[in-house]
């Protein structure tokens, strides 16, 4: 199969790109800079150069394809609306090209738009109101062309996907301990993060292209909730700094703009994407990794 990637050299992509040719699969990939582009053509891709606002170079890219994955997002959460609805203007393009062929569009989202404070499943709605609904639109954009044609499906990522090479949400909890000189936590420090190792993730996308059927909703969860306090003490170890509590009111003023997610009690099963596509993850849990001296590496 031919698939189009958008965002080949990121952190997801770049593991996903080799995992497809492994298996037989080419790849044609999205790439923004010179640097990107050569780092892709090395792994043996084509190349479309472009960005998730160059809504020309999706197009092509999906009518060249025999399926997209999306992965690509702008990771600019002080503009997080902004980024979700340019998501949305993405997936619209490419799905466009897509309908009528029952082609896959394969897209990235999040568990962090499912309610808080409980266990939730596949089958759990999502929340339709506040930040978290922004990026639910996608999943509805996507969802909406089944109807035209497109096999579409949504993988929904945990806020921790960890591994070498990682630059999300541990290693900024890192930099701010390393800058405060402490490793926090907010309040009790029992709310619960899911997560998943990144090499686990990739295996899950090419299952999802290969045979996940239309309208499926996947969690990509390796450890369902690994409570913050856990997560804040291994930091703590390995920085040596104290571990500290900080109240919802001292949170924003430390964490920034990473305190609304690490307040988030986001539990998320992914049992129900096991059995239907056989994936079971078997690289290092987050706690594992944390613990790693990569993250710790300047």
């Amino acid at each position: 199969m031919r698939v189009f990637v958008t965002g080949a050299s990121g952190f997801i992509g770049s593991a996903l790109v080799p995992e497809l040719i492994s298996v037989g699969h080419e790849v044609l990939s999205l790439a923004r800079s010179d640097k990107s582009a050569a780092l892709l053509e090395k792994y043996g891709t084509q190349v479309i150069r472009g960005d998730i606002n160059d809504l020309d170079s999706l197009r092509k890219g999906a009518s060249q394809s025999d399926g997209v994955i999306h992965c690509a997002f702008i990771h600019d959460f002080t503009q997080y609306e902004a980024s979700c609805k340019a998501d949305s203007l993405a997936i619209e393009a490419m799905c466009k090209e897509l309908e009528g062929s029952n082609r896959p569009f394969i897209m990235t989202s999040g568990t962090l738009m499912l309610p808080k404070g409980e266990l939730v499943t596949e089958e759990t709605p999502t929340v339709t109101e506040g930040p978290t609904s922004w990026r639910a639109a996608s999943e509805k954009v996507a969802m909406s062309y089944i109807s035209r044609g497109v096999r579409s499906v949504v993988i929904r990522l945990p806020q921790s996907v960890h591994g070498e090479g990682d630059h999300g949400f541990v290693p900024a909890l890192i930099g701010i301990a390393r800058s405060t000189g402490v490793s926090a936590y907010i309040g009790d420090g029992n709310n619960r993060w899911p997560a998943v190792h990144r090499l686990d993730a990739v295996v899950l996308y090419r299952l999802a292209l290969e045979k996940a059927p239309a309208g499926s909703y996947l969690h990509c969860t390796d450890d369902e909730g690994i409570p913050t306090r856990e997560i804040a003490s291994i930091i703590s170890r390995r920085l040596h700094v104290p571990l500290v509590s900080k109240t919802l009111e001292e949170a924003a003023g430390h964490f920034t703009w990473l305190s609304m997610f690490y307040s988030w009690d986001n539990p998320t099963s992914s049992v129900t994407t096991r059995k239907l596509l056989g994936w079971e993850p078997k690289q290092l849990s987050l706690l594992e990794d944390v613990d790693n001296g990569y993250y710790y590496t300047k």
